[in-house]
């Protein structure tokens, strides 16, 4: 489908899904955004639901000035995914093992490494600005130095609630390895800092939604934010390239005879700002649950625990600020979930997956998702599909 556009008070709003369809309090957050002076444009995927002040599933184009909550409080939450030389029938009938071995070399939850990843000791990590990243954490903000300890030792962790690791097999039986984590709780306490920061700045007072506080250019807050927002993003991109190793060094090791290789890493953040220029203008565009999917750039976009995902190539839709959606977005809350499902529907729901079934991931179970070839066929003119996989293992934290 192409967009429905419904009116907003300084531009339109641009909906890759039925209006009809959005829950009233998400639909309220859209027009709440669209009432801020600074925006420039809004583009609603078809995974959009409620969020904290801006909805998930929406890329906001402001000039001059950006929303903490625009973007999330896991800033740089992303994906990443890499097609191995495995095929389907390379794996064992029984894949508990493979589940333990990556959860043992890979922290999730709250859980972190007992000593910080050596990057060096890894097979094949670019460790070229490792150094220089670290040596960056100085100029963070002075309220969220006391968890450097915890930052260096949760590097390379999966953490807790939507965050996955998963062994996919596409239709070609080719088998993949595909994960999801951000920024884990650095960029939580960086976000909730400066969220608190720009609250009580006088621009922000009167607005419709305190929670839509912004960051105005050519201020010192919104240069501390800038610096610390794009090291959060890096970090989150560096603890996705640790953890892809580590697994890459699980596979091996598991499947010593196959020699295995790897194709290139396809990466993408869904939680994060880039400066980018559209219409003679240079914006500041805040995707939060969505990709950037500019002219031929693979994306990555995941269902739930028990549906599968697809790897995508983006068509440069300037209508959307070249993106596309994140995933297959929640349709009720976790409170609902868990009231609504048991242990046993999210068995049914995941046969033939290996992952955990117990009432701990309950609110993760699929019927809790939108179905994720509905989304996928509400942006055909923002993405191709290259291709559909399907997991048969799934580890969450």
């Amino acid at each position: 489908m192409s967009y429905v556009e419904v009116p907003g008070a300084q531009v339109p709003i641009r909906m890759w899904t039925d209006p009809a369809t959005v829950e009233g309090v998400a639909m309220q957050q859209l027009r709440n955004v669209a009432t801020l002076p600074w925006i420039q444009g809004l583009a609603v995927m078809p995974d959009v639901h409620y969020g904290k002040g801006a909805t998930v599933g929406s890329v906001i184009a402001m000039r001059g000035a950006v929303c903490p909550a625009a973007v999330g409080v896991d800033i740089g939450c992303g994906m990443s995914a890499v097609k191995t030389s495995l095929t389907a029938n390379d794996l064992p009938g029984d894949l508990s093992r493979l589940r333990s071995k990556i959860e043992q070399a890979i922290p999730v939850g709250r859980g972190m490494h007992d000593d910080p990843v050596d990057p060096g000791a890894l097979h094949g990590f670019p460790t070229a600005g490792w150094g220089d990243f670290w040596a960056r954490f100085d100029g963070v903000a002075e309220a969220v130095k006391f968890r450097q300890e915890r930052a260096t030792k949760q590097m390379g962790s999966l953490g807790g609630g939507n965050h996955f690791w998963e062994l996919c097999i596409d239709s070609d039986q080719s088998v993949w390895i595909m994960l999801h984590s951000g920024s884990r709780n650095i960029g939580k306490e960086l976000a909730e800092h400066h969220m608190g920061v720009a609250q009580k700045l006088p621009q922000n007072q009167g607005l419709v939604d305190r929670d839509l506080a912004v960051f105005i250019a050519d201020t010192p807050q919104m240069a501390a934010y800038r610096n610390d927002l794009f090291w959060a993003q890096e970090y989150a991109r560096r603890n996705r390239e640790i953890m892809m190793t580590l697994s890459q060094e699980v596979i091996r090791r598991e499947f010593k005879k196959a020699k295995v290789t790897f194709g290139d890493v396809i990466s993408c953040h869904h939680n994060y700002v880039a400066e980018e220029r559209y219409d003679g203008m240079d914006l500041l565009v805040t995707r939060k649950g969505a990709i950037r999917a500019g002219s031929g750039e693979y994306g990555i976009i995941p269902g739930s625990m028990g549906t599968g995902s697809y790897i995508v190539k983006g068509l440069g839709n300037t209508a959307s600020f070249n993106s596309a959606s994140h995933g297959a977005g929640r349709k009720m809350s976790r409170n609902a979930a868990k009231k609504r499902f048991s242990t046993q529907d999210l068995e049914e729901q995941t046969r033939g997956v290996e992952c955990r079934k117990d009432s701990g991931v309950v609110d993760e179970i699929p019927g809790a998702y939108k179905p994720i070839e509905k989304v996928i066929d509400q942006q055909r003119d923002l993405v191709e599909v290259v291709a559909k996989l399907k997991q048969v293992v799934c580890v969450k934290g």
